[in-house]
């Protein structure tokens, strides 16, 4: 919230969104400020505007429609699926007329995913196999592959990828705190055999198109087709142990700290 400002851009009392750490005041010459979009509504928390209704639901947004190519009648996976990025693929993908598998790390989030309208889910942790897990979810296999993990799952599920299948890798959340990288099987047979695509990306790509994702999205959870959770951690020296709860999987949907 804009408590003093010279800049007219910026009337006391705006709310924006900014990229600048874990503080509880500081000053900006509004070059990094982004103003929430006008049409937001009295009703909605401003929370969103840090997960469904902003980056995190950029990412999911511009992952699917712009890497993954998504069409209708096509199978997306997605892991790390009741995470704040990935919940958001899952109902986007089903907007889209996709049929839909989430896999995540408790019995509580597969409910979840069932709830908001996953088709398959499942508990990565307790599967005996994750090959037959993900082979039972869609046995023809998967179009699309929205990747928040990385690592050994990834290397499991590129082998079920259908022809032509294109994969977004938008995290490698298994990898973030490896000190001796991973070694796992390598990616060219499956690729070329079955003519995958695969893309690395970050949602700055799309700054220029900010305020479509937004307005798509808000739309959306106005309509109640996009629903959202987030997990509230209260207190401001508490904002470490929500991060590393986030970290290990914690949270469901967006972790936030209420300051």
């Amino acid at each position: 919230r804009v408590v003093e400002s010279k800049n007219p851009a910026f009337t006391v009392g705006a709310f924006v969104v900014a990229g600048r750490g874990w503080r509880t005041h500081f000053i900006s010459d509004g070059k990094d400020l982004q103003l929430l979009p006008s049409n937001w509504p009295e009703s909605l928390p401003k929370s969103l505007a840090l997960g469904t209704v902003g980056m995190p639901g950029l990412t999911a947004y511009f992952g699917l429609l712009e890497v993954c190519k998504m069409k209708p009648g096509e199978t997306v996976l997605v892991n790390a699926a009741a995470g704040a990025v990935g919940s958001v693929v899952g109902q986007l993908a089903k907007i889209g007329g996709c049929k839909v598998v989430g896999c995540a790390g408790s019995d509580d989030k597969v409910a979840y995913l069932k709830k908001i309208g996953f088709d398959e889910a499942f508990n990565y942790k307790t599967v005996k196999s994750l090959d037959e897990a993900l082979h039972k979810a869609s046995p023809d296999g998967y179009d699309c592959f929205f990747d928040n993990v990385g690592g050994e799952f990834a290397s499991v599920a590129i082998n079920q990828m259908r022809k032509y299948g294109r994969i977004a890798v938008c995290g490698a959340i298994s990898q973030y705190n490896d000190s001796v990288p991973q070694k796992g099987p390598y990616v060219q047979l499956p690729m070329i055999f079955k003519e995958l695509q695969m893309e690395g990306f970050l949602v700055t790509r799309w700054n220029n198109r900010r305020e479509e994702g937004l307005q798509a999205l808000l739309k959306w959870v106005m309509e109640g087709k996009v629903k959202c959770h987030e997990q509230v951690t209260e207190g401001f020296e508490n904002m470490p142990m929500a991060f590393i709860g986030m970290l290990k999987g914690e949270n469901l949907g967006k972790a936030v700290v209420k300051v």
